[in-house]
Order: C-alpha cells, then sequence, then structure tokens
C-alpha cells in the first residue's frame, strides 16, 4: 500500500470503478464521473487486469474509484472467511453497469420490465431489476446457446424470438399497455428500433448495448416517441457508487451469483477463456492469477 494511502489495510479486499475520471471536468462535477471528458479507463490508459498483480493508479485512490469489498450485509462465502466470495465480487463492475440502467430507467416497485439480449450483461440487467422490485420479467433471446443458456435461470417469462411474437406477448402481458422499461443488452440496430413498440406510453427504451462503429445507426418512430412521451436513454459504465451497490446486490441470497460465474480457469488459461466468450460457452470467466 502506497504511504499516502488512508482509509485502506494491507490484506483488504477491494474492486474498482475501472474507469477513472478527473475530477476537474463539468462531468465530474455534476457527479457523472462515468462520462468524465477526460476518462481514464484501466486497460487502456492505464496497465489493467488478467495478471498476477496491478497497481492502482494514485488518481484512482483519490478519486474515490476503489471500493471495499468487505462490508456488512455481505452473505459468507464458502471458505468461512466472512463477506462475498472473490469469483462473485469480480461482477461489481458488470453488476454496476447494470445499477446505472435501472437508476437511468427509474425502475422500481411492481414495474414491468423487457430484457432484450440474454448474455452475461442481459442476465445481468434483469436480476438487478428484479432486486430493485420489478414485479413482472420478460427476457427476449432468438434460439442459439443464449436461449438454452438462459433456461437454467429463473428469469421470468423467456421468450424465443425467433418462434414467437414478443410484442403480442408483452402486451397480452401487460393488458395492452406495453413495458414500464424495455432494456435492450444486444448490440443489434433491428432490436433497438423493435424494441420501442415494446413501451407503455411515459415507459423507457434504453439502448443499454453499443452498436459497432459503422452499424450504429437507427430509425425510430419519432411519432410513437413523441405522442406516448416516450423516454429513450443510454447507459454507458458506472461510477463507485454503483459498484458499492452492485457488491450489496451481489450478496443478497436470491441474486445468481454462481451460475454468472459459470467457469473459474486460472490466469495460464486466458486464452482457453477468450475462446470460450467468443464461441458464447460460458457466461463469466474469473481468472484465478
Amino acid at each position: 500500500m502506497g504511504a499516502e494511502v488512508r482509509g485502506f489495510a494491507p490484506g483488504e479486499r477491494v474492486v474498482m470503478a475501472t474507469s477513472v475520471s478527473c475530477g476537474e471536468c463539468f462531468y465530474c462535477r455534476k457527479g457523472w464521473t462515468n462520462l468524465c471528458a477526460n476518462l481514464k479507463p484501466m486497460g487502456f490508459a492505464f496497465p489493467g487486469g488478467m495478471a498476477e498483480y496491478l497497481i492502482v493508479p494514485e488518481l484512482a485512490v483519490r478519486r474515490g474509484h476503489v471500493v471495499k469489498v468487505d462490508v456488512d450485509g455481505h452473505v459468507p462465502d464458502r471458505t468461512g472467511g466472512g463477506g462475498l466470495a472473490s469469483e462473485h465480487a469480480a461482477l461489481a463492475e458488470p453488476v454496476s453497469c447494470a445499477v446505472n440502467c435501472a437508476e437511468l430507467c427509474g425502475i422500481g416497485e411492481g414495474d414491468t420490465v423487457v430484457v432484450v439480449g440474454a448474455g452475461p450483461m442481459g442476465l445481468m440487467n434483469l436480476f438487478v431489476a428484479r432486486e430493485l422490485g420489478a414485479r413482472k420479467l420478460i427476457l427476449a433471446q432468438r434460439a442459439g446457446k443464449r436461449l438454452e443458456q438462459a433456461r437454467a435461470f429463473d428469469c421470468g417469462r423467456l421468450v424465443n424470438t425467433g418462434e414467437e411474437d414478443l410484442r403480442s406477448i408483452v402486451l397480452a402481458e401487460t393488458g395492452g399497455l406495453g413495458a414500464d422499461c424495455v432494456i435492450v443488452a444486444a448490440p443489434s440496430a433491428a432490436a433497438q428500433a423493435e424494441a420501442l413498440g415494446l413501451v407503455r406510453k411515459r415507459g423507457t427504451l434504453c439502448l443499454f448495448a453499443s452498436l459497432p462503429v459503422g452499424s450504429n445507426l437507427l430509425s425510430l418512430d419519432s411519432r410513437a416517441i413523441h405522442y406516448g412521451e416516450i423516454r429513450v436513454v443510454g447507459a454507458s459504465d458506472s461510477t463507485a457508487r454503483h459498484v458499492e451497490k452492485a457488491l450489496a446486490l451481489l450478496g443478497k441470497p436470491g441474486f445468481p451469483r454462481d451460475k454468472l460465474v459459470s467457469h473459474q480457469l486460472g490466469l495460464e488459461d486466458i486464452a482457453r477463456a477468450f475462446e470460450m466468450m467468443l464461441a458464447r460457452d460460458c457466461q463469466r470467466v474469473v481468472l484465478r492469477p
């Protein structure tokens, strides 16, 4: 631990809000540190993870991007050491992005939430919404490995979009109104455009997944947005506050952290981990250096 570091002790487990903010720009002064004009992400501006050791930069410590794992309220890990198991704490960063999304969408008690895309991030968005009080959950995914993997989770109404009409199902499940919130966690322009038809009046459509450069333009029905007073929002990254909230959610008994961490491999198997991810043969792979 650096000589000038305060508030931490050797041996404590920590995670990070990994996009390090400057603290001085317009967005940082607003508290929107994930939108910092001078953002310095770990792995890009600073050496990142997937290594035996990582030096957390001074700027990240000073800006509050380091978050302790072992705080009151977390479930015991399987070793009996207390706190959240390290392989589950490793999910804090992606789950924090889903927390940011849920806050931007205003998800709350009794809501109907539709998530399009059943990859790891889609599932995390779904379960964060559930923990925040969403009453009815609908998860949509075309046929393939992701759809089959989603069947292992308690994810509400699972829709195979290759065989079922998602819009008809959403309208039937909501008495013809549409969902309170629709989160598109699939990097598909068509899915993002079509999702507008799933939202009720004054509902929220969140474009969570980023589209590839060159395929990032959408065609949206502006009349539906106008007359329905529909909110269309983006959700990108997270702040340290979101990471803290993610740790608390991961510690709840009903959060499926064991299933989301589908594999744990040694650092020497990193190439295999990437191959599994590309083949969609896993959820999240945790590397143990």
